[in-house]
Parts: C-alpha cells; structure tokens; sequence
C-alpha cells in the first residue's frame, strides 16, 4: 500500500515509523526544512507523565511508554530522560493520585518544599517516578531515520497526491485542508532559566482549582530549565512567523522566581511554539475517504507519539 505523510513532525513522524514496520511503502512530505522551528514538535525536551487526572489519558500515556521502549531497543539508544514529575495543586482531589492509583502506578504525595519547589500554605506535590523528558529532537528523528522524507515539499493539494491513502499530520496547517474542524491555533511562548543544584531538575505541572494545567517547566540539557505557560498564548496564523510574547516572558520569569528558589528568574531566552487545541483538549483522529486525518497536540500531545501513530497508521491500513 501507498501512503502518503504530509507533515514530519512529532506525529506524522511516528504515523510513518508505524506504517513502515507494517510494509507500507511510505512517504513523508514536510513544507519546511528539516528541525525547522515553525510548528510544535522542535526543541530539545518536552514532558513525560503517566500522571494526569483523567484515567483515560493515564492508559494512554502508559501504552505510549511502551512505544518508547520498543523505539529506544530499535535504536539502541534512550529517548526519555526519566528525572521524575512533580504535579503542584493546591488540593490531593484535583491531582491525579486517584487515576494513578486506579492503574497501580506507584506515586507518593510530597510537601512541596521537600522537592526544593516553593508554593502556598496548604498545597501538595505528587510525585511520579516513571516520568521526566522525552528527547524531543532525537524522538523525531528516530522515527524518521530510514524513511523516505521530503524536506521543503509542501502539499496544497490532497488529491493530487499519488498514494492509496494519505495521513495529514499538518499540525497547526490541518485547518487549510479541513476548515470544518474545531480547532484553535495560538502563539505560545517558553523561556530558558539557569537553575542550580542537582541536576536534571524533575519536570513540574501546576493545576488550578479547575484541574486545569497552568505553568509548567521542564530540564532542559542546555541551559538547566525550560518555563512556560500553558494556553496562554494569543490566536494566531500559523504562516506567521511571530515573535515570544513580552507579557508572557514576564509571567513566566515571575513564576519562576516564585516556586523555583534554586532557579535563576533572569531568561536565558526566549522562543515560541504553536498549540493547536480542540474545545477539549482531545485529539482528532479519524478517515474521510482515502484520508486520514491526525490532529493530535492540544499543548499536550507529544508525550503520547507512539500510540498516536500506531491509530493513525491502523486507521490508514484500514484496521
């Protein structure tokens, strides 16, 4: 079977390494250079947790996990740096302690100033072993290597592709091919931090009294953190290049001199990514005819690549 990939970031990426292992004779089409900076998937680390509060997302982050340890055996090489997760909350019930434990998946609850972190009276951290960094970059193109992956090759036209089906995995341009989907697309902003002490620094996701994911900081093997806001950025084209949002950068800057003592709150710099969110924050997979649609970031998507790609490719095989 032909198929057909437009777009190499993180999940076309892993929808291609899928499809390959199954005999498919693929090809990937990217319309900017190879670790462009353009979309969602660039960059060193992005998080990895089995934690979150809704079980359904605990499952899938525990089948990604998998699909990393088969990537890294194939490769021979790690792909996830596990430096523990800390989830901040002001309350245990708004924490994901309950579906962790509905899974058995070991966790412990914290003072958060045992963890070098500083929050409110009363607020409790969660901590997750099993969790830290994907290695963004290495990630993609793990998955790519060996494939057959066109760089500055971009797609206007989806049935002018010679292919039995096509995958579009566009990210933030899956809108131009199917303007009836709901989705938004913002300018996010991060920031680098130079932190002190142990390194690498567990990953951190603070929740506000909606269960809502609000800042989030991560290690970063460069400059020692990465800080950002989550969905906080400003509406967007994603044909424009845009700048990191001065507002933002000082929110982020604050919060960092606010929970993070050991942590410098002077950015080291500055850039931006695009989330491309659903109204809840699920992801788009499904097929229209020969085509497969993969509509999978929402700001949290990267963590669950294998799985992903594995309903995508199963959706494209027709299984």
């Amino acid at each position: 079977m032909r198929v057909v990939v437009v777009g190499a970031g993180i999940m076309g990426a892993a929808t291609a390494w899928h499809l390959a292992r199954r005999g498919a004779d693929v090809v990937v089409h990217e319309q900017f250079e190879e670790d462009h900076a353009r979309g969602s998937s660039h960059g060193r680390t992005r998080i990895f947790r089995l934690a979150y509060p809704e079980p359904e997302w605990v499952a899938l982050a525990d089948e990604a996990l998998i699909g990393w340890r088969v990537l890294e055996q194939e490769i021979g090489a790690g792909l996830l740096g596990m430096h523990y997760f800390i989830e901040l909350a002001p309350r245990l019930e708004l924490t994901s302690h309950s579906a962790l434990g509905a899974r058995l998946i070991s966790h412990s609850i914290h003072e958060p100033s045992d963890l070098g972190v500083t929050a409110p009276l009363g607020w409790i951290a969660l901590v997750q072993n099993e969790a830290g960094v994907v290695y963004a970059d290495d990630a993609r193109h793990a998955f790519l290597d060996g494939l057959d992956v066109r760089y500055g090759s971009r797609v206007d036209d989806l049935e002018a592709l010679d292919a039995d089906v096509v995958v579009v995995t566009a990210g933030s341009w899956v809108g131009r091919f199917f303007p009836d989907l709901p989705l938004k697309v913002t300018r996010e902003t991060v920031a680098y931090f130079r932190q002190e002490g142990p390194q690498p620094f567990p990953s951190i996701v603070e929740i506000n009294g909606q269960r809502s994911h609000m800042m989030f900081s991560l290690d970063d093997p460069v400059y020692g953190l990465k800080v950002g806001a989550h969905h906080a950025g400003i509406e967007t084209d994603p044909d424009d290049v845009g700048e990191p949002d001065p507002a933002l950068i000082e929110r982020i800057a604050a919060w960092v001199a606010k929970r993070l003592p050991n942590a410098d709150p002077e950015p080291l710099l500055t850039e931006t990514c695009l989330y491309t969110t659903t109204p809840d924050e699920r992801f788009i997979l499904e097929r229209r005819g020969r085509v497969v649609i993969g509509s999978a970031c929402s700001g949290h998507g990267f963590k669950f690549a294998p799985a992903v790609g594995k309903r995508l490719a199963d959706l494209a095989l027709g299984h």
